[in-house]
């Protein structure tokens, strides 16, 4: 029997087209560098409605229009009318945001404790929901939520246990959101931006401020009180940190509980997604509450007459959904899945019967009116994708009445399709065969099919996790969920899931060993990307195998997609936006070299972890050298993840004989002298001198001092010298012109002397310091000698990372600031 084509009908086909402009709209103003007024937005709604009113009613001025004309018109309507209803939304949200008036002041706040409380060894951190705010005695306007973190400063030696609900009044030093800003990196800013945080601050607990005060307890917030009391009785039964944190996660949403390194574990087998609270989670709890309120509905007469048990199953499944995502955190990913499943259930119960793309649409749709800013998360669209992956490749669509399937976007398999489907394969071991099968299938489809999104998102995929997910999400979701769960009831079966938690982390890490068990390349270009996804999508499809073979050659430009290196004979400086510390990534045609690896923040948050590992990945860059300058935290602190990913890197530092670092790699000393050409480029180090090891010294003042010039431009990295060394350095008689200068120790007032700057001269100076850093970095004084002579200065926070070329012409030899140049309306200007 010959197949024919299935064609929409115009009413689909037109609801396609207003749900599609509507999603494209919303996109179109989160690509702003700056919000428009509320008038200019406003504008656009009665242009919109004008043209759905025209476009929708017939034998008008438009009747000879065709049909796709009329689809291009609502189109286009759509669109404007998510453009202005989004940059509202904007407008209204941003009129919150803290007044620069009040970054740096005390501010005396009283609000509510209104999260988690998370702690580590350096900060209690929590969100506290404002209710009023005082300076000097005066009443001042704050945003309403702010991030928090108390530091154990004296007199209190630890910050206090809070919980969630309580009433505090404190001092709190206010500054706006501000994050680091790297090519590839984590946006910080809009990760606070979608939370409705428009603050941050720390509690001034020191022997001259007001002392934080207990006011007592409200229940405002008890959903956060009874996820706090799970999770400290989860602590408190289960002395295994690593399993309590894991079952932490999966019942109350708590993902800082996962240590780094089991996340490293997680993301190199492409499980990550099951130890979150995800849409297959969610998904997977509200079918088994809908299986069971069935059964028990159909055993009344009664409550079938007065509502259907399908019907019955559908809304109780709905309403566990909600409660455990609100139980969970109520987080982004949570909130998405319920929308879906809420959409489709009101489709179902509706009597609708649309065709597969638009539901598929209106779910995405409905997220986006939601939370438009949903749209530049990785996880929405590896979702989103995945599901219109299953329905293209008709695994899908064949399957459309199965409940919850096309409200899962935040799983990569829908395991209630295979259970759907094997309910009408047979019994027994037929249905067992059937299910595995169809799960096999399904995951398969999905991750060729992401394969190239993937890579375009985070730079790397897991080769094993197809056969990683096959083992763990049955196991995750059948066994370990479901006790970590019921634990809450029944506190002895947290200790079975810590048991299965156990056997799980031994496969995973089992796995992750594996050699080539991740697959890493460069972060190919939007276009490539999107040509790689439709081969992954030709591979896939329900095609003639030549048809799909066309898709191996669209995949290769992925695969094979080398970042841009400097021209023979020149390099690049890539000065990254690690806070208050020094990270300086050095490129040349064939090499690199990093100088400086960062902070670290805590023990679980270093700038290696957070910046440097991820760009290195996202550029497929491997290091041949680590230039360590001396042993300062601010320098050194991001060094062991560096030194972890990149086995092959030599070693160059000051660092003592018996660091730390050393286990991890022995460190050869810089000496002045030693120089080495890369191709065509000459590398010297200038300081320190090899009698300086001997002589006890602060650590400044052995810091490594590296020059790297082409011949006609240089550039020099001075760490943290000071004055002293700096006149050395003069009186040597060394040229030290520079073209760029990486400021001596951030800019503080024992470095760059005005003797030292003449002789350097740079036109361009870096300093990389944090956002109003405890320090004051760069000093006004500083500041004024570069003023002088007219140098440019940028630093971090005004610039986020910096990239130089030697190579760059007169109109662009200042370099560029990805902060400037990806800016976004939520983003923070620094004034």
């Amino acid at each position: 029997m010959q197949a024919t084509t299935y064609q929409p009908p115009i009413w689909a086909q037109t609801l396609f087209a207003a749900l599609l402009g509507w999603v494209l709209g919303a996109a179109w103003q989160l690509q702003q560098a700056a919000l428009w007024s509320a008038a200019v937005y406003a504008s656009f709604v009665p242009v919109a409605l004008v043209l759905i009113a025209v476009a929708a009613i017939k034998n008008v001025a438009i009747k000879r229009l065709s049909p796709t004309g009329k689809q291009a018109l609502v189109l286009l309507a759509w669109m404007a009318l998510g453009f202005a209803t989004t940059g509202l939304r904007a407008v209204a949200f941003d009129a919150d945001s803290l007044a620069p008036a009040l970054e740096g002041r005390d501010v005396l706040v009283t609000g509510v404790v209104a999260s988690l409380p998370q702690r580590n060894e350096t900060a209690l951190r929590f969100w506290l929901q404002v209710e009023s705010a005082q300076l000097a005695g005066q009443t001042v306007r704050v945003p309403p939520r702010m991030d928090v973190g108390w530091y154990g400063d004296a007199p209190l030696a630890e910050p206090p246990a809070l919980q969630a609900g309580e009433r505090w009044q404190m001092t709190l030093r206010l500054k706006a959101p501000h994050g680091a800003r790297n090519p590839g990196g984590f946006d910080y800013e809009l990760w606070l931006w979608e939370q409705g945080v428009q603050a941050t601050g720390y509690v001034r607990s020191g022997a001259k401020d007001l002392a934080p005060l207990r006011l007592g307890t409200t229940w405002q917030y008890p959903v956060a009180w009874a996820r706090q009391t799970v999770r400290d009785a989860i602590y408190a039964r289960i002395e295994n940190r690593q399993q309590a944190g894991l079952i932490a996660a999966l019942v109350v949403g708590d993902q800082a509980a996962i240590d780094r390194a089991d996340w490293d574990v997680f993301r190199a087998t492409g499980v990550a997604h099951l130890v979150s609270i995800s849409g297959l989670h969610i998904t997977m709890l509200a079918w088994g509450a809908g299986v069971v309120v069935a059964w028990l509905w159909r055993r009344s007469g009664r409550l079938c007459r007065f509502l259907p048990a399908p019907h019955a199953a559908l809304l109780l499944g709905v309403c566990v959904a909600v409660a455990y995502s609100a139980f969970a955190g109520w987080g982004v990913p949570a909130q998405r899945t319920c929308l879906m499943l809420a959409t489709v259930a009101a489709l179902r119960l509706s009597g609708a019967r649309w065709p597969w793309p638009q539901v598929w649409m209106l779910a995405c749709a409905v997220v986006v009116a939601s939370d438009p800013w949903a749209l530049l998360q990785a996880g929405f669209w590896l979702s989103f994708v995945a599901v219109g992956v299953l329905f293209a490749t008709d695994l899908g669509a064949a399957r459309a009445d199965s409940t919850w399937a096309s409200a899962t976007f935040d799983s990569k398999i829908r395991p209630n399709e295979a259970l759907t489907a094997s309910s009408r394969a047979g019994t027994g071991i037929a249905r067992v065969l059937t299910s595995l099968q169809a799960n096999w299938r399904e995951q398969w489809v999905i991750t060729v099919a992401l394969a190239p999104l993937t890579l375009l998102l985070f730079g790397q995929m897991s080769i094993v996790g197809l056969l990683a997910n096959a083992l763990a999400i049955p196991w995750v979701t059948l066994v370990i969920t479901p006790l970590a769960m019921l634990g809450a009831i029944v506190p002895a079966l947290w200790d079975v899931a810590a048991l299965a938690v156990s056997g799980l982390l031994v496969v995973l890490q089992w796995l992750a060993s594996w050699p080539g068990a991740t697959l890493s390349v460069a972060v190919a270009p939007l276009s490539v990307a999107a040509l790689g996804a439709l081969g992954g999508l030709l591979l896939v499809a329900p095609l003639p195998p030549a048809l799909r073979v066309l898709g191996l050659p669209l995949l290769l430009p992925v695969l094979l997609w080398q970042a841009p290196r400097p021209p023979e004979g020149e390099f690049e400086l890539l000065a990254a936006d690690v806070g208050q510390g020094n990270a300086v990534l050095v490129r040349t045609a064939h090499h690199a070299l990093l100088f400086d690896a960062g902070p670290r923040f805590s023990l679980e948050s270093d700038a290696g972890h957070r910046v440097l590992v991820p760009l290195l990945q996202s550029l497929q860059e491997r290091l041949d050298l680590l230039v360590l300058s001396h042993r300062d935290m601010d320098h050194v602190g991001g060094a062991p993840a560096v030194l972890a990913m990149q086995p092959q890197a030599e070693l160059l530092s000051s660092i003592e004989a018996d660091n730390a670092l050393q286990s991890l790699r022995p460190a050869r000393r810089c000496v002045a002298g030693q120089q080495w050409d890369w191709d065509g480029v000459r590398f010297m180090v200038l300081h320190p001198q090899a009698a300086d090891y001997d002589a006890p010294a602060k650590p400044n003042a052995l810091s490594c001092v590296l020059r790297i010039s082409t011949g006609i431009n240089t550039a020099l990295l001075a760490g943290d010298i000071e004055q002293p060394q700096e006149a050395r350095l003069v009186a040597s008689g060394i040229d030290l012109k520079a073209s760029v200068l990486l400021v001596p120790h951030h800019g503080s007032n024992t470095s760059s002397s005005t003797a030292f700057l003449d002789a350097v001269s740079p036109r361009v100076a870096i300093v990389q310091s944090g956002y109003r850093n405890r320090f004051g970095h760069p000093t006004a004084l500083v500041s004024a000698r570069y003023a002088e002579r007219q140098i440019a200065v940028v630093d971090s926070p005004h610039c986020g990372a910096y990239t130089w070329q030697s190579w760059q012409t007169d109109a662009n030899r200042f370099g560029a600031c990805w902060r400037i140049s990806s800016q976004r309306y939520w983003h923070h200007r620094v004034p």
